[in-house]
């Protein structure tokens, strides 16, 4: 057996946010999923607590791993055609916020948060089989609670789809249960790959977990990120 295989999920909820530089009170969301909110999401899943023994063991496993999303526009049929996705910006009064000095605020606090509507995402991670043996298992019996950026983006189909021998398996499981044709070319959806080399990519994103902190904060205080070089490719048709 091969020593590497490839794990399809799917990232599907009425709500998704993943944020690449939110600091203070404005917590914007990106347009992809981001590998340090996938992988935060499998954390919980497999019950690492932050600054364990088992976090230190397991992230840098699954930092590891090559990453590729796939936008999945939703069908209805209802609709003439894909939703669009949108974003939804809300808002939150917050007490006891932190001020960039470090010191506390006791004033309410009025923080902007923005959301994804109507999106839809399959996202392949390749690499150790071994590791993906065991975040699979995860995710088919979470220990904690799996969102899709933040609590309150609860999925609303499961993650998990297949863990398979290769990518093109990987995309054809998720060609499946999306019902979608199983001939439809991964091309045909924009994409956002994980590059190794730099000439190949097309921008540059501080998105590789190295540490989600130490379970003090839940803040940005304390975590640690490498820059992730991707590649985004738009599709060639959106239906």
């Amino acid at each position: 057996m091969s020593d590497t295989a490839s794990l399809a999920l799917l990232l599907d909820g009425p709500l998704q946010s993943w944020g690449l530089a939110s600091r203070f009170q404005r917590r914007t969301t990106g347009l992809y999923p981001t590998k340090s909110g996938v992988i935060g999401l499998l954390s919980a899943a497999m019950g690492l607590a932050k600054g364990s023994p088992e976090e230190a063991e397991w992230l840098p496993k699954m930092s590891a791993l090559k990453m590729t999303s796939i936008v999945i526009p939703r069908n209805v049929p209802e609709a003439d055609g894909p939703l669009p996705v949108r974003r939804l910006e809300d808002y939150h009064t917050v007490l006891e916020t932190r001020r960039a000095s470090g010191a506390m605020n006791k004033d309410a606090v009025v923080t902007r948060r923005q959301y994804l509507l109507e999106a839809r995402f399959g996202v392949i991670l390749a690499g150790d089989r071994s590791v993906l043996e065991r975040v699979a298992a995860a995710l088919q019996d979470p220990i904690w609670g799996v969102w899709l950026g933040r609590k309150s983006c609860i999925p609303s189909a499961p993650l998990f789809v297949a863990l398979c021998k290769t990518q093109d398996a990987a995309w054809k499981a998720l060609l499946r249960v999306s019902k979608l044709r199983e001939d439809t070319l991964m091309e045909t959806f924009t994409t956002v790959t994980e590059m190794k080399h730099f000439a190949e990519a097309t921008d540059s994103i501080n998105d590789q977990p190295v540490s989600f902190g130490d379970g003090t904060s839940s803040g940005s205080d304390m975590r640690q990120f490498a820059v992730r070089r991707i590649a985004v490719k738009l599709g060639i048709r959106q239906s």
